[in-house]
């Protein structure tokens, strides 16, 4: 134990078992190691340790890092609190009462600290990664589809006409706001905890710039305290993780949906599908699902952790030591999904001609229609009730937009002329769009490249 030396007895074995936080912790094991070889040869700067202590003790830290990456070492919950007091005891196997010198000046409450900083700095990067890998996916999926065109909805009915290639930008840009998120929360982990002591910093004349320099922060944290009891860092991890995992979620709904006899746009291949234990016929989605279903977990992971913290008096409470495991619960299922939609989306087949006859006959022109008589000066809430009862009388009659012409269309408006029926004109509905972030294949087509410049440089 770290702090025997005021007890009579030890800790019960019970207590022990249920206190040791080592077989969630010992993920933060390279990080733990990292800053303390920092805190090492800050010691070693300020002439608390000497540099054959130093030496001792970066060597031996090396060793305990190979030991543990070589499969040589690995710590017994049942004998150690948490993966620091685990890697101390190693360290005195190693080296001998040198090991006890370095945590001078020390708490394991900063140590925690930085290392958890130090362990999200590094899966916030390997998270920006995974997302620019989705969005060029879903770039180069979109410019082989600008013009698959495909009914777009509202309340689940459809609305417009739009296009497969316009539909992923619209996740492109759903990701991108993913990153910018991770990209936030790196620039907020720019302060190094390391130095802050138990809560009140140290009478040792520690070189807290030097360690903070050595860590790669841009400098020590201002506050003690604030540095010990601050997780705002690991909840915006995890909200991050949460609104993130909601978007895979989305995405994997409309996959689901897609993929269905009723929808029949997308075809799942073997590599990414699953079958039924009783019913032969099945190709089931099974991976989409898994996101969408895991989506709850990450949910809960916050609400869990943000529960804790909301009633914690400053400084450090051994409540925070429940951050750790909805932490690395969360990043770890996020960045598997980000692998997984990658892997699904390279292994679906399109059928792109799908719904061209099907959205011919549909009403989903109407708006169309309706912009057609607002040009000839028609107020737009009269043109939307002509529409409106065009589509009101094709359906009782049983017909569809197909069957219009210049004589039914004039029984509904005199201002109905030939070039209207052009508006009634799938094939070309996208190209009429006039507005930037329209599914006009022009604006997507532009969109394509901008983002295909961006995520490749």
């Amino acid at each position: 134990m770290l702090w025997g030396g005021r007890f009579k007895k030890e800790l019960h074995p019970r207590a022990l078992k249920y206190s040791s936080s080592l077989s969630i912790d010992i993920e933060l094991i390279l990080e733990d190691i990292e800053g303390s070889k920092a805190h090492a040869q800050m010691l070693a700067k300020i002439k608390i340790i000497s540099q054959a202590e130093e030496k001792e003790l970066l060597e031996g830290l090396t060793q305990v890092e190979n030991d543990w990456n070589d499969g040589k070492w690995k710590p017994d919950p049942e004998k150690f609190e948490d993966i620091h007091s685990a890697i101390e005891s190693r360290l005195f196997e190693l080296i001998g009462e040198t090991a006890g010198k370095l945590h001078t000046g020390r708490s394991r409450n900063d140590q925690i600290a930085v290392d958890l900083k130090l362990w999200v700095r590094k899966k916030t990067e390997t998270l920006q990664e995974l997302i620019k890998n989705l969005q060029l996916t879903l770039v180069e999926i979109s410019s082989e589809n600008l013009e698959t065109i495909i009914p777009g909805y509202t309340h689940l009915q459809r609305a417009q006409p739009v296009s497969l290639a316009f539909h992923f930008m619209a996740y492109v840009e759903m990701l991108e706001r993913d990153l910018l998120r991770l990209q936030f929360l790196k620039n907020s982990l720019n302060q190094s905890p390391l130095g802050s002591g138990a809560l009140a910093g140290s009478t040792l004349p520690l070189d807290r710039d030097f360690t903070s320099s050595k860590l790669g922060f841009e400098s020590p944290s201002q506050n003690a305290m604030d540095s010990i009891s601050d997780r705002d860092f690991v909840l915006d991890m995890l909200n991050t993780c949460v609104i993130g995992m909601m978007h895979l979620s989305r995405l994997s709904e409309e996959l689901i949906l897609w993929s269905t006899k009723e929808w029949n746009f997308i075809k799942f291949n073997d590599e990414v599908s699953t079958g039924s234990s009783l019913m032969p016929q099945k190709k089931n989605p099974d991976l989409a699902e898994l996101i969408r279903g895991r989506t709850g977990r990450v949910y809960g992971n916050y609400i869990s952790f943000a529960s804790v913290m909301k009633g914690l008096p400053l400084s450090y409470n051994r409540d925070m030591q429940e951050d750790k495991e909805p932490l690395f619960s969360s990043a770890k299922i996020y960045s598997e999904s980000l692998e997984t939609m990658k892997l699904i989306l390279c292994n679906i087949n399109i059928y792109k001609n799908r719904f061209n006859n099907e959205l011919s006959t549909d009403s989903v022109l109407a708006t169309d229609l309706a912009d057609w008589l607002v040009l000839q000066g028609i107020p737009f809430r009269d043109a939307h009730e002509v529409v409106g009862n065009i589509v009101k009388t094709l359906e009782e009659e049983g017909k569809n937009f197909m069957d219009l012409n210049i004589d039914v269309l004039k029984k509904f408006s005199p201002f109905f002329n030939d070039e209207a029926l052009k508006y009634l004109e799938l094939t070309s509905s996208l190209q009429r769009k006039k507005t930037k972030g329209s599914p006009n294949p022009k604006f997507v087509k532009e969109q394509i490249e901008y983002w295909r410049k961006k995520l490749r440089h």
